[in-house]
């Protein structure tokens, strides 16, 4: 009997340990993202609207500040990133591979660190 409770309260515990991980499904996330123009702006934006979950994404020329809102349990932060690197452009998380930028028009080639 004492194995049955036991077990019982194992899998209980187990439960509650999984409900309390719940994922925001409208996570507000901003990331520097290196562009030059309003051809960067469209390209960075396309990529975010790319990732699976992504609702919003806004990406300031002036201040190169990508803020985006997203749905946790679609996608996460490390997806969009990957994302954007993808398609040319560095974010403060993840680079670029020099393939990708070396594939960017010329007027969008900015210094990269």
């Amino acid at each position: 009997m004492n194995k049955i409770v036991l077990i019982a309260m194992m899998v209980f515990l187990g439960f509650s340990a999984q409900a309390q991980t719940k994922k925001n499904k409208n996570l507000k996330y901003t990331t520097e993202v290196n562009g030059n123009c309003e051809q960067c702006k469209k390209r960075i934006e396309k990529a975010a609207y790319g990732v699976p979950g992504v609702k919003t994404a806004s990406w300031d020329v002036s201040s190169h500040q990508l803020s985006v809102i997203l749905n946790e349990e679609k996608c996460s932060p490390s997806d969009l990133n990957k994302a954007i690197a993808k398609a040319g452009h560095d974010t403060k998380e993840v680079k670029a591979t020099t393939e990708d930028y070396d594939n960017l028009h010329s007027c969008c080639k900015y210094v990269r660190e």
